[in-house]
């Protein structure tokens, strides 16, 4: 069984580890994401906006299965990324 603390943990981990280097900062990686679905979607797509459909891609996994812990962690870093692009 996993509780709050380890999902928490967790994604703690992935948000502030290896992942940075691999695609640099969330604030810089979600606004090239950002600039394409503006493109792709025709208005204005802000990287806050973008940690919101990336939370919704793993609800909707969620759905299906949920019992699938990674897409939990997964809803976790979301959050706290677009928590922190929205509010600087």
């Amino acid at each position: 069984m996993i509780d709050r603390n380890e999902i928490l943990a967790t994604a703690g981990a992935l948000v502030n580890g290896q992942r940075n280097q691999d695609y640099g900062t969330a604030a810089v990686n979600f606004s090239r994401i950002a600039q394409g679905w503006s493109v792709i979607f025709g208005r204005t797509v802000e990287a806050h906006e973008v940690a919101l459909a990336m939370d919704w891609v793993k609800t909707c996994r969620l759905i299906t299965s949920p019992d699938h812990l990674d897409s939990w962690v997964d809803k976790a870093g979301y959050t706290a990324l677009g928590g922190e692009i929205a509010c600087e």
